[in-house]
């Protein structure tokens, strides 16, 4: 009996161990790894790409786009003429952002949220995309064209909604598409649709620790937009240099909002119709919490 008593006893920790080993395994198994840094900024070219700011971290967007290339010498090649957009971005929580930004271009003020609904994983919950919608909200400015007519404020307001669905293919490659409708509270002519739908690709290619090429497309629906309006294509160049991220920007659009480089290109790749421009992005920690993380 006192054999039998001093076996059990040796017995219990080698149970017990083993217990614990296959807790520990049920635990790693149970594990969900996230894909992070899909995209290297908030923005893919001239739109959103699926990134937000972190929690508490306050975004500056200083964005410049030029005149036309083929302008030749005379305009020296564009730069002569630059439209610019101050933009705020900041991280509420990890799924929601919020910006505003101005253009001198109609003098349009603009405001967005938006919030990331799913995010690619593996391990115990596989989702193979990230999927964030955004909303957005631009107010022309410009002084009315004829101001003994009736006007109102509600004619000067376009929106955008967007449903972002983007995957990281690998450490080099991620792609990105975008269903897209444009509201526009009132349009030129008749022939133009209040109701602009549309769809967005785009991706990125990191060619090095610190540089990715980016391009994105968008293709309207036939008949919804005014004759000399075509689809926008913007290729792009990030470089990171420490705490900020430089964009080189190609595009056949010269607007920044997201209203008018979707129904306002009026320009055609062929025909050397290409704006330069940049973006410069700053990051600033605007709380304690944000900087602990």
């Amino acid at each position: 009996m006192l054999l039998f008593c001093v076996a059990l006893l040796l017995h219990l920790p080698v149970v017990a161990q083993d217990d614990l080993m296959d807790l520990l395994e049920d635990m790693e198994e149970e594990t969900t790894d996230y894909t992070i840094a899909t995209f290297k900024t908030v923005r893919l070219v001239n739109g959103h790409s699926i990134e937000l700011p972190a929690p508490g971290v306050l975004q500056l967007i200083i964005a410049h786009r030029f005149g036309r290339v083929n302008g030749g010498a005379y305009e020296f090649f564009g730069l002569d003429q630059a439209n610019m957009r101050l933009g705020f971005e900041y991280g509420l929580s990890n799924h929601l952002a919020v910006g505003v930004g101005r253009t001198n271009l109609r003098k349009t003020y603009d405001a967005f949220v938006k919030y990331k609904l799913l995010r690619q994983s593996t391990g115990k919950r596989v989702m193979p995309v990230t999927v964030a919608g955004l909303s957005t909200i631009s107010a022309n400015t410009l002084r009315w064209a004829n101001p003994d007519r009736p006007n109102y404020f509600s004619s000067r307001l376009s929106f955008v909604h967007q449903l972002l669905i983007a995957r990281k293919f690998s450490d080099r490659l991620s792609l990105q598409l975008m269903p897209t409708m444009v509201h526009r509270n009132l349009v030129a002519t008749a022939r133009e649709a209040n109701d602009v739908f549309m769809v967005g690709a785009g991706g990125r290619f990191k060619v090095s620790g610190s540089v990715t090429i980016n391009a994105e497309y968008y293709y309207p629906l036939p008949g919804q937009l005014a004759p000399g309006i075509f689809h926008p294509l913007s290729i792009g160049v990030d470089i990171e240099t420490g705490g900020h991220v430089f964009q080189l920007i190609f595009s056949n659009s010269r607007s920044m909002t997201d209203d008018l480089y979707l129904t306002q290109t009026d320009g055609l790749w062929e025909l050397g119709d290409i704006h330069f421009g940049f973006n410069l992005m700053r990051v600033f920690t605007a709380s304690k919490k944000a900087h602990l993380k």
